[in-house]
């Protein structure tokens, strides 16, 4: 756990899985580009950025897939072999030591609502945003939008 108690317990639908994110992420995207909703078969995905060295698992093992994105660049998804269910993934920006969570798989995902909905110029025209949700057309300068704790924790995780 981090300095304030936080961490988050989680896992795939079958059970045999199961992980627990140290700490508070560094930040929460909903993600509205066309390869998150066809890679998440939902209207965007839910992602909790937080390095892989605060990501335990502590039952199972999950299976990392390769997958070739859209961009052409590839990215591993974190998946229980039983159920497929995916947990979270590496992306070729944030390379192995970020690990991007499936919110969903929380036990308790509503204790991570989204920071920021990024790539919203693709999102599918019937959903609406609250009003006071941060939104993007589509990304953003991390100096800009991450708190100032979450710029530290990346800088430190960059120099390793």
């Amino acid at each position: 756990m981090d300095e304030t108690g936080d961490s988050f317990d989680g896992g795939c639908a079958c059970r045999a899985v199961r992980y627990r994110l140290r700490s508070a992420p560094l930040i929460v995207h909903a993600c509205h580009c066309t390869e998150c909703r066809r890679l998440s078969g939902a209207a965007f995905a839910l992602n909790a950025l937080i390095e892989t060295d605060r990501l335990d698992v502590v039952a199972g093992e999950a299976r990392p897939v390769p997958v070739l994105g859209t961009s052409g660049k590839p990215q591993t998804i974190f998946r229980c072999p039983g159920c497929q269910v995916a947990l979270w993934s590496h992306y070729p920006g944030g390379g192995p030591k970020l690990a991007f969570v499936r919110v969903g798989t929380l036990d308790e995902p509503g204790r991570l609502p989204p920071d920021i909905h990024i790539f919203t110029s693709t999102k599918l025209p019937w959903l609406d945003l609250p009003e006071d949700a941060r939104a993007v057309p589509e990304y953003y300068s991390s100096k800009q939008v991450w708190s100032a704790e979450s710029l530290a924790r990346r800088e430190w995780l960059s120099g390793r």
